[in-house]
């Protein structure tokens, strides 16, 4: 893998690209925004519950902001790569670096939540728990295990927002385009934090702490790391070194989410202004040179959410900055894949306070009540779900109560009735499921379990 052949405008689906106004990687961005999938992360938990009087991220305003911070980075990397370490006389090369690198990993940013379930992670966790918990129970005299191969059953026990992300953006659903939405290798690519699959997963590792595809997306993967010249790990279990590009998206994540959550507890009255303004006060010291000057200035702001939110915007310029300059630092073994480390923890190394704020976080924001209740009621919630569907889905002969769940069923996941692998009918239910907003999935309970009768007509 070197610089100037990591990157490809080939899409998913198609060799060919068409000549339009924008680039390929500008066309990205746009299909993600107006996708509906996209669209639905609005009403999909971040950290706080959704709706309230204070308004807090979801994963939709998350995303977009990530996207922002991303856009910098890419900006400040791609000029630089272009400036040093692309041959001058390459000139698609130093064009894609200076003007289309951004582009792409702002693009990612948008992408790297768009398989992540209701309720956050606790979607997640009520996803794996319930093959866990139901492993033994029987469906026409099978035990629900017996249903799957290992690495079929590693995946679903693990099942891993990562990994839905590229089958939600790459899969041929029922009447939709076959190539999903046809993005770019590069931007795929850019969002593939762990680029194995799940019987390769080793906590040991940062690339391989969780996993980056199902089994059905497999060869897409594959097609993925070989156009781009991944650098491959094992064979078997499948396992890739990281391509360059993620380092940049999963930054943005790391940065953004540690400081917006910050403030969205403040916002929530959560932790008080002087905690807040303090720890965020903190790492500028450690990372700013003109920490001192923000200090004076956040001084002069008398408004106690606008004080906040001008540290937050010099915060995240700042770790964006200092980001951008680690991986300058390390580019040589990031580009060759030995790189074992990520942009943040390395920030962490040398500053404490950010630590600090971490470990803030788990103790007040993610334990808060507010959010340990929303996870109480996604984990319920979806438990119940999908016992509804995936049983049904397994049947051959179906029960009244199951061609009712069915029916309910949007066509584009009706891609049970067209395989006979029981993984496959169970990941279509699983699609189902897991595409769902908070607000969906919860009148969705309501209504089959006879809480809400009122709303059926």
């Amino acid at each position: 893998m070197e610089w100037d052949n990591c990157y490809s405008d080939r899409r998913t689906g198609s060799i060919k690209t068409t000549q339009v106004p924008r680039t390929e990687y500008q066309r990205d961005f746009d299909r993600l925004i107006f996708a509906s999938s996209f669209r639905r992360l609005q009403n999909k938990t971040q950290v706080f519950p959704l709706p309230g009087s204070t308004f807090v991220h979801n994963r939709l305003t998350h995303s977009l902001e990530v996207a922002s911070v991303g856009r910098s980075l890419g900006t400040i990397i791609g000029e630089h790569l272009a400036d040093n370490d692309i041959d001058p006389d390459d000139t698609e090369s130093r064009q894609f670096y200076q003007f289309d690198l951004s582009s792409v990993i702002a693009a990612a940013c948008l992408a790297h939540d768009i398989g992540n379930p209701a309720f956050g992670h606790s979607g997640e966790k009520a996803i794996s728990n319930y093959f866990v918990a139901n492993a033994g129970i029987h469906i026409e005299g099978i035990s629900l295990r017996s249903y799957f191969e290992d690495r079929e059953w590693k995946d679903l026990v693990n099942f891993e927002g990562n990994a839905n992300a590229l089958r939600v953006l790459t899969h041929s659903y029922r009447n939709k385009p076959a190539s999903g939405m046809g993005l770019t290798y590069s931007t795929l690519a850019s969002i593939l934090k762990y680029p194995c699959e799940s019987s390769a997963m080793d906590k040991a590792f940062k690339h391989r702490k969780k996993y980056g595809f199902f089994q059905p997306e497999r060869d897409t993967f594959l097609s993925i790391a070989q156009e781009l010249n991944m650098h491959p790990e094992n064979n078997s279990p499948l396992c890739f070194k990281r391509h360059p590009y993620v380092y940049l998206t999963e930054a943005a994540d790391d940065i953004c989410y540690r400081i917006v959550d910050l403030e969205d507890a403040h916002r929530l009255g959560i932790i008080s202004k002087d905690r807040t303004s303090g720890a965020l006060l903190s790492i500028l010291a450690e990372v700013d040179k003109d920490a001192d000057r923000i200090h004076k200035t956040y001084k002069t702001i008398n408004d106690a959410n606008d004080s906040i939110a001008y540290l937050r915007a010099k915060t995240i310029n700042a770790l964006t900055n200092r980001s951008a300059e680690i991986y300058i630092q390390n580019k040589k073994s990031i580009l060759a894949g030995t790189y074992q480390s990520t942009l943040m923890d390395d920030i962490e190394s040398t500053a404490k306070s950010l630590r600090d704020v971490m470990t803030l976080s788990i103790k007040e924001i993610y334990n808060h009540h507010s959010v340990v209740e929303i996870e109480i009621t996604g984990f319920h919630l979806m438990s119940h779900l999908l016992s509804l569907f995936v049983p049904a889905v397994l049947r051959q002969k179906k029960i009244g109560k199951d061609r009712m769940a069915l029916h309910l069923i949007p066509f584009q996941f009706k891609e049970y009735e067209i395989v006979d692998s029981p993984y496959l009918k169970v990941l279509s239910a699983v699609d189902f499921i897991s595409g769902m907003t908070d607000t969906y999935a919860t009148e969705f309970y309501r209504k089959t379990t006879g809480i809400d009768i009122s709303k059926h007509s």
